[in-house]
């Protein structure tokens, strides 16, 4: 086929390892059943299929990332490393029908990228809902929404994002992604990390109820093991729905590759019995980059810039492949400013197109909590489970390293770049930490709120991973009655936190203020759970602070 606007293909930049005969067979024994039983009922025996949805990605104002994974022949399961190269073919167009046609082409799906495909389109026109779909051996995808961003100094009057981290498979459903998906009025939605979990089954919290089992079955490492972890997580049909109603923006945390990943290793890697922490982080990486709808930034990394018109631009961070190892302990480590969490580089980047930044809003995807948490004055039936939320020692530390709080040199100077430079309206959009906070974000927090705050942050809670309240094994919004006036009295930045509910966040901005409509579910192991509004804050524009609003846009 012929194409008016070929992709670039800045795809699959790391080459694939070696997979034995036995490991392939493995993977197709997993999933071969139940991907045989998604098959689409319209498809002729053993015609291609696409059983991993589709989804388009980092919107420009003149393009979008479009991605599908086509399963070739009922063997070719993700991570088996078998399977004929396969032609799949793209059509965009203005109309659900299909009946103006604007983008065309195809490309070749191969075993090398464990037959995922990415187009990146270009030469369509700003702030424009498009449909788009894939095609393979007589085998059509259903028709699917996506959104180019507003032309770069266009005058915007508002933008709508879902938020979303933190989605454990084994916990529960993904309804919050279903919600997401029927609001039907999103221009993109972010998600802030941990798109996936590495453990084996039962590894993870799931108040010690496997909700539906994942594959493989144990912790993953190789590239055959990652890939069937991806292709596994987008079976489902929540999450199928979201991508294929609005353009994903993402970014990795520590799940997509192992628990707490820094630069040299992660808490949950053993070097050696598990393999060399390069390989294994090449292989998340590429598998991850195969199966998101990224485009890969520097260095391979998600750390990237998108620009939606003169209301706000998006720099999304990568907190994971340059940062020096968590600090052990409580002690003077986590200020010792030869240890970053960004990356000298990243941080210069991000200082500088906060500084040169003309849009109204600066916003920044950001995967771990950069508001201090001081937790030292919780009792210890609080700071037990919290510690083990966090993965700290459950005595004696009272900050949580992993975030911005362990490496407090990389924030004090951020911060101070900001204020130095006058830069207002830089709002966080953080996830990881399983719980809904509403944050000031202080230059100085011992001495907050006469010192100034030089930003704000809004983090939404998980999907479905693991609250307090489902570590204590208690009623949901026990722990929270008891913890969120303590946390917030020794953090008086703090406006709200939930430390007990599932759910997601809509932000929507104006020019006057940019808003987080905070909603919970029902019962992440009902897979109808409903959702419902529970809280919203804004920031105004030029105040730096957040305040809470009695009504959701």
């Amino acid at each position: 086929m012929t194409s008016r606007y070929r992709s670039s293909e800045p795809l699959n930049s790391l080459s694939p390892r070696r997979r034995t005969v036995v490991k392939a067979a493995a993977a197709t024994a997993v999933l071969a059943g139940p991907l045989a039983a998604a098959m689409p009922a319209g498809a002729a025996a053993g015609a291609p299929a696409f059983l991993h949805g589709v989804a388009s990605g980092d919107p420009l104002p003149d393009g979008v990332l479009l991605w599908t994974r086509v399963t070739p022949t009922p063997e070719a399961t993700p991570g088996s490393g078998i399977g004929p190269d396969t032609e799949v073919s793209w059509t965009v167009a203005t109309d659900k029908a299909f009946t103006h046609v604007v983008a065309q082409g195809s490309t070749q799906a191969t075993a090398t990228a464990d037959h995922t495909v990415k187009a990146d389109i270009r030469g369509l026109a700003p702030a424009t809902d498009y449909w788009f779909r894939f095609s393979a051996g007589g085998t059509t995808t259903a028709p699917a929404r996506t959104r180019t961003a507003p032309a770069t100094n266009a005058a915007v009057a508002g933008l709508r994002f879902g938020v979303v981290s933190c989605a454990n498979w084994e916990a529960g459903y993904f309804s919050a992604y279903r919600h997401l998906a029927a609001r039907g009025d999103l221009d993109a939605w972010l998600h802030l990390g941990d798109y996936i979990y590495e453990y084996g089954t039962g590894e993870y919290g799931t108040r010690d109820t496997v909700v539906r089992p994942h594959a493989p079955a144990h912790e993953i490492l190789t590239l055959a093991d990652y890939r069937t972890r991806h292709g596994r997580y987008k079976t489902d049909a929540d999450l199928q729905a979201l991508h294929a109603t609005a353009p994903c923006v993402a970014i990795w945390d520590d799940h997509e590759i192992a628990n707490d990943a820094w630069s040299g290793g992660a808490e949950n890697h053993t070097e050696g019995a598990e393999g060399a922490w390069a390989a294994r982080q090449a292989a998340a990486k590429q598998a991850y980059f195969e199966w998101m709808p990224v485009r890969p930034a520097v260095a391979g990394t998600t750390y990237r810039k998108l620009r939606f018109g003169k209301l706000a631009d998006l720099s999304l961070l990568d907190l994971r492949s340059f940062r020096s190892q968590q600090a052990a302990t409580g002690n003077g480590d986590v200020d010792d400013p030869d240890r970053t969490l960004t990356g000298r580089a990243q941080l210069d980047w991000l200082k500088a197109g906060l500084k040169s930044s003309d849009t109204t809003w600066r916003l920044v995807g950001n995967s771990v909590m950069i508001a201090p948490f001081a937790i030292g004055s919780l009792s210890a039936e609080l700071l037990k489970p919290l510690a083990e939320l966090l993965g700290l020692p459950k005595e004696g530390l009272a900050l949580n390293t992993d975030q911005w709080d362990g490496y407090t040199d990389d924030r004090r100077e951020l911060l101070a770049h900001l204020r130095s430079n006058a830069i207002r309206n830089t709002v966080f959009l953080t996830g990881d930490i399983h719980m809904a906070w509403a944050n000031d974000v202080p230059v100085n927090a011992g001495t907050y709120p006469l010192s100034a705050s030089a930003a704000t942050e809004f983090v939404v809670t998980s999907v479905s991973s693991d609250n307090l309240d489902d570590i204590v094994k208690v009623p949901e919004g026990t722990v929270s009655a008891l913890a969120s006036p303590i946390i917030r009295a020794a953090n008086r930045h703090v406006h709200w936190v939930d430390t007990d509910r599932h759910g997601f966040g809509v932000l929507d901005i104006t020019a006057d203020r940019a808003q987080m409509d905070f909603y919970v579910l029902s019962d992440r192991t009902k897979a109808d759970a409903t959702a419902s509004w529970t809280r919203s804050y804004r920031t105004r524009s030029g105040t730096q602070k957040v305040e809470r609003t009695y009504d959701p846009v």
